[in-house]
């Protein structure tokens, strides 16, 4: 397996500024972090084969097109064994509606967000998980009324140590 390559301060920008906009031109990239485009270019390739930039998306204002609400959930298995995890994940996956999933340490298992229609919809979401019988001991539902705060990117720099 290669090693990732080490990440200067003009890495760590690209990623940044890429992370705020990744639809911007490689030429107004390249300005935002002080390169000439044809090395900026390069970096950018570089960190996209190691792994750092795993993809470019659009975020949608789903306000515009839809109603919706977002639901978190508590998860906690009946069982803990490995098989048991597996069986709950694979399974869990294959809704469309669950945006999140996360493993947790604490008094409960996973916590799942959910973005569906209305409240109908996500109960017969979880009626399903429930009848699929893929160890569900308990949950519970948090609605979301309303988001104050989505920032939408990871604060890199505030993360990162810069390697010198």
């Amino acid at each position: 397996m290669a090693e990732n390559p080490r990440l200067d301060r003009i890495d760590v920008n690209i990623l940044a500024q890429l992370q705020a906009d990744s639809g911007m031109t490689n030429v107004r990239l390249a300005e935002a972090v002080g390169l000439s485009p044809s090395p900026c270019l390069q970096r950018v390739k570089r960190l996209e084969k190691a792994g750092f930039i795993e993809s470019y998306r659009a975020q949608i204002n789903i306000r515009k097109l839809a109603e919706s609400v977002m639901v978190f959930t508590e998860v906690t298995l009946a069982d803990h064994r490995r098989e048991d995890f597996q069986k709950f994940e694979r399974e869990i996956r294959k809704i469309e509606n669950l945006q999140e999933m996360h493993l947790i340490s604490g008094g409960y298992d996973y916590l799942l967000k959910f973005t569906v229609r209305n409240m109908l919809h996500y109960q017969e979401i979880i009626l399903d998980v429930l009848e699929k019988n893929i160890g569900v001991a308990k949950y519970f539902s948090y609605i979301v009324i309303q988001t104050l705060l989505d920032r939408g990117y990871v604060p890199l720099k505030s993360l990162i140590r810069e390697n010198r």
